[in-house]
């Protein structure tokens, strides 16, 4: 496996004229520095266009105004390399390189990675799949309401030897990858501990996500007529069902337009 364990952040500028300032800041600053650290195996970020919000299928409270996701994956030893990308975090405030205290709102947990998967047709690993460009993905974030029960695991089950398989076949997905929280943010107090409370499905795409989109909302009849569709509301809540966008350096302007 790449890395034993990820972190996420899911954030919202609430100052819609700042995008372009705090691009530049993660993109040219803050990513290669924590890039440089021994313990980052890799980080990227993608962005929720307005376009990617507007085909989200779901997406319930505090991440319905998210703007950009961001993840790292850490390699062992785990402890080490967290503290060391925490140290990195609190110099970089001394430095006064990191704007945007006042006008993000963020997110985040640490989780670890489940499964990867690849289509046949790409031919590299699970691992160098994190690392293959994309045209896009696609992200879902599920609250996991009995993290630990049979029906939990028989859904797994299904995603692992189903589901996953029959998204792989749609247009443009190149592979996957999930992920079971540590502890998050998403969560009410009692569950931020819970491990296992929220999943995370990221789907690599080399096509472009809208005709993904097209191509799983074509497929969908078909496999709920063949059994192949399984309905999972009984063990989870689905909270963010989205594509997302890469980022480009220097190409910061999806909101320019609908929102300075």
């Amino acid at each position: 496996m790449l890395a034993p364990k990820a972190f996420f952040s899911f954030l919202e500028l609430t100052d819609p004229g700042r995008h372009r300032e705090f691009n530049q800041y993660h993109q040219l600053d803050h990513r290669p520095e924590n890039l440089a650290l021994p313990g980052v195996v890799w980080g990227d970020r993608w962005v929720r266009t307005p376009e990617c919000a507007a085909t989200s299928r779901v997406a319930e409270g505090d991440l319905d105004r998210i703007h950009y996701v961001t993840m790292y994956w850490f390699a062992d030893p785990v402890e080490e390399s967290v503290s060391e990308w925490n140290e990195l975090g609190r110099r970089a405030f001394q430095w006064g390189r990191m704007p945007g205290t006042d006008w993000t709102r963020r997110e985040v947990g640490f989780f670890r990675p489940a499964q990867g998967y690849v289509n046949p047709r790409v031919r590299v690993s699970a691992d160098a799949l994190v690392f293959r460009p994309v045209r896009g993905m696609h992200l879902t974030v599920s609250l996991m309401l009995e993290p630990h029960s049979a029906a939990t695991e028989e859904a797994y089950s299904w995603y692992d030897r189903v589901h996953i398989p029959d998204l792989l076949s749609c247009t443009g997905v190149a592979g996957a990858w999930t992920f079971y929280s540590e502890w998050t943010t998403l969560l009410g107090e009692s569950r931020r501990r819970t491990p296992g409370g929220v999943r995370v499905t990221l789907l690599y795409l080399d096509a472009d996500p809208s005709d993904f989109l097209a191509d799983r909302d074509r497929r969908e009849p078909q496999w709920q007529a063949s059994g192949r569709l399984l309905d999972t509301t009984h063990v989870e809540q689905r909270l963010l069902d989205t594509t997302l966008r890469p980022i480009a350096p220097w190409e910061w302007d999806w909101f320019d337009r609908r929102e300075v």
